[in-house]
């Protein structure tokens, strides 16, 4: 498998100026290679390529030989090919009719990566391996960078990336064949229902918790933001107060993302066939379309009360997890199933009534003619469970 793993990087003073000047330089290079498509096409009608912007490096680096000369050509491809990618990204929404979206010129807050594509070309991941203690990554122009190694790395290092996120920086590895050990097989299948109120619930009558890491954070978030506020743009004040967000953010975004390991392998240990629903998550937190009344106004959309399960929804965060499920089950061997979610909460799963009078609140569901009354959670988590199941043995006999 391929696989990457991400470590903390302790470098000093001055590799940490030279990591920052790293990724302004490769961020003026890739708007400079921005700028030289739109005007090409505007003036011109010429389309270029990546080809053509790849060889013109060379003169490029040697007219700025203390500037972009001084890293890694790979680095410079790899950041035009990253263009070229967000070029093709934008044609393939043309063709399939969605919001384009052109690519936009980069701002310093919105360059956070540089890549290297092959360890050893201008870059090289444990370039110290006769260290008693220590790991480092050498990086041309910077130097041998501590990082901090938590644990083993497997498989062959591909590409190393350095990202940015915050006042941290972070060494990425992409590792090819990672070995893969699949989990004993337990038996045992489970149906799982997303909500906000639990994380998820399985068929079994388990609840995972929901931590709520933004509503926990959200006083000291607004502290913070109405700090920023009052600061004046472009001072050294208005700076630290933005670190200080961004610091809270990146905290709940951590905790979000630890949790949601944890679950997801708590499900992968416990279960042989997982069934989940195939959510939308995007479309489900949309905003409401505005409804005109004709006369010059709108009419109510219910947007307000929307806003609100909105923000449950992405703090819960339910695609971060459903796609870390998937990877934790690729990696065991377990099987994942995806099925419509339309009326699982609604039906009776032990006579299949369908109606929306027997979800009686959030938590209960209640089925008057049969008597069936459960958590109204698990008897979706039944539901969806039993339509897997069906999935899964039509595809085996077809």
């Amino acid at each position: 498998m391929r696989r990457s793993f991400k470590f903390l990087l302790r470098p000093t003073g001055k590799q940490a100026a030279a990591l920052a000047q790293c990724l302004e330089d490769h961020r003026q290079l890739y708007n400079a290679a921005l700028e030289h498509r739109r005007t090409a096409y505007r003036k011109a009608g010429v389309t270029v390529r990546y080809g053509e912007q790849s060889a013109d490096l060379k003169h490029i680096r040697a007219d700025d030989p203390d500037g972009q000369g001084r890293w890694s050509f790979s680095s410079q491809q790899a950041t035009l090919r990253r263009l070229d990618k967000a070029y093709r990204a934008f044609f393939d929404r043309v063709k399939a009719g969605r919001t384009p979206g052109f690519p936009r010129f980069k701002g310093r807050g919105r360059f956070d990566t540089v890549q290297w594509p092959k360890d050893g070309d201008g870059c090289r991941w444990h370039s110290q391996p006769e260290h008693p203690t220590a790991t480092y990554v050498r990086l041309q122009g910077i130097g041998h960078v501590r990082a901090h190694q938590h644990r083993r790395v497997l498989g062959t290092v591909k590409t190393i990336s350095i990202k940015r996120e915050g006042a941290r920086r972070f060494v990425v590895l992409s590792c090819d064949e990672v070995p893969a050990p699949t989990l004993p097989a337990t038996g045992a299948v489970a149906g799982v229902d997303m909500g906000v109120a639990w994380l998820a619930t399985t068929s079994d009558g388990d609840h995972l918790d929901n931590q709520r890491h933004l509503a926990a954070c959200a006083s000291r978030l607004a502290a913070a933001q109405r700090k920023l506020a009052g600061k004046k743009r472009g001072s050294q004040r208005r700076g630290k107060a933005v670190a200080r967000v961004a610091a809270l953010h990146a905290t709940v975004r951590r905790q979000r993302l630890d949790a949601a390991h944890k679950a997801a392998l708590a499900l992968v240990r416990g279960y042989d066939v997982i069934v989940h629903e195939a959510l939308n998550v995007a479309g489900m937190t949309r905003r409401a379309a505005p409804q005109p009344d004709g006369e010059g106004g709108y009419l109510p959309n219910r947007q307000a009360a929307k806003s609100g399960l909105n923000k449950s929804i992405l703090d819960a965060g339910w695609s971060a997890f459903l796609t870390i499920l998937s990877h934790k089950a690729e990696s065991a061997g377990r099987q994942l199933i995806a099925v419509n979610p339309a009326n699982t909460s609604r039906t009776c799963s032990r006579c299949g009534h369908c109606a929306k009078d027997n979800r009686v609140t959030q938590a209960v569901f209640r089925r008057t003619g049969c008597g069936h009354e459960a958590h109204a959670d698990v008897n979706a988590a039944i539901n969806i469970l039993r339509a897997g199941l069906a999935l899964r043995e039509a595809a085996q006999a077809a």
